[in-house]
């Protein structure tokens, strides 16, 4: 298909033969300033994004992370902070982050940004300001599919039983919670996580832990289509390596855990259980390789992401906006 806009030609058409996801977005002539053709490409959005889930935007012209950022704003919403995070990122400008800092040669399994909470943002965008030379990809996956796919028991126990997620933030395992909440001062914290639906627990050794429970579907607001829309896979204990699993439960007991996911009335979620969706997620998972100078666009409840390892430099900066939640 070819959208012409402004007199302006932007051809949307799947990145890969057999792959609605991502749409692959370019423009005729190659080049444009993805600034200048901002306003066209927002329109093409409103159009495509809720039917697609994602975009790739490629062989535009981006000029660094202050011009990412403006980008990104400019689809009408103000760029979020990560509050409450889980994984250790920087800020490269106001609104826009580092990517993930795990080592490199980690895999970050697929995850819908900040289901392991009542508050997400609804669009998400990566930046490849550098490519990998080998690796990296951000592999992506249809939340709706994964949804369709689950097995009918699970996908049915998970909707009506819920998850509660724990973490216990610092003690050399995990990231602090002063780091998280970007405070050391208590009362901000618990002012922070009290209207939220997190219990805060300060524990002897001055530490926190929080728990809260959440979703693991929800219908998407605009759409109405019901999605997979959870962590439950990336933080239950099972989703360790097993010799890392049996030293971290040899230093601690299972409730001081970094973090852990159990169901909503805190019973354990079943090992073979989660091996079951990771499955799904991974029949479902679609790799593409970054090239300098791509945008992706998500529609965060539509498709999840993840990272592959790599080698070698790779800068891929993240921004989101459009808070939704169910607080």
């Amino acid at each position: 298909m070819t959208d012409v806009l402004d007199r302006r030609a932007l051809t949307a058409k799947p990145l890969s033969e057999g792959a609605a996801l991502p749409l692959l977005v370019e423009a005729d002539p190659a080049g444009l300033s993805l600034i200048d053709a901002l306003p066209e490409l927002k329109r093409l959005a409103d159009h495509h994004l809720p039917v697609a889930g994602g975009l790739l935007f490629r062989g535009f012209r981006l000029n660094g992370a202050s011009a990412f950022r403006e980008f990104a704003a400019g689809f009408g919403h103000d760029l979020l902070t990560y509050e409450f995070g889980s994984t250790p990122r920087s800020k490269v400008e106001t609104g826009v982050y580092t990517s993930t800092e795990y080592p490199q040669h980690q895999h970050i399994p697929l995850h819908n940004e900040q289901s392991y909470t009542r508050d997400w943002p609804m669009k998400i965008w990566f930046y490849c300001e550098e490519a990998a030379p080998e690796g990296g990809e951000t592999p992506l996956a249809d939340s709706r599919l994964v949804y369709r796919d689950m097995p009918e028991d699970i996908r049915t126990r998970f909707a009506e039983r819920e998850l509660t997620y724990v973490r216990n933030f610092g003690a050399g395992l995990d990231v602090s919670w002063t780091d998280v909440f970007g405070t050391d001062d208590r009362a901000e914290v618990e002012a922070f996580c009290g209207p939220r639906g997190i219990e805060c627990e300060w524990k002897d050794d001055g530490e926190l832990r929080t728990k809260q429970r959440c979703q693991a579907v929800a219908a998407h607001p605009k759409t109405g289509e019901m999605v997979w829309f959870n962590q439950a896979h990336l933080f239950h204990v099972s989703n360790l390596e097993p010799e890392v699993r049996s030293t971290l439960l040899d230093l601690v007991d299972e409730h001081d855990l970094p973090r852990n996911v159990t169901y909503g009335d805190g019973s354990p979620i079943e090992d073979e259980t989660l091996d079951v969706v990771r499955g799904v997620l991974e029949r479902r998972k679609i790799a593409f390789s970054w090239r300098p100078g791509d945008v992706a666009m998500l529609d965060n409840m539509l498709v999840a992401h993840g990272r592959a390892p790599f080698k070698g430099p790779r800068k891929v900066r993240v921004a989101m906006a459009e808070a939704q939640g169910s607080r």
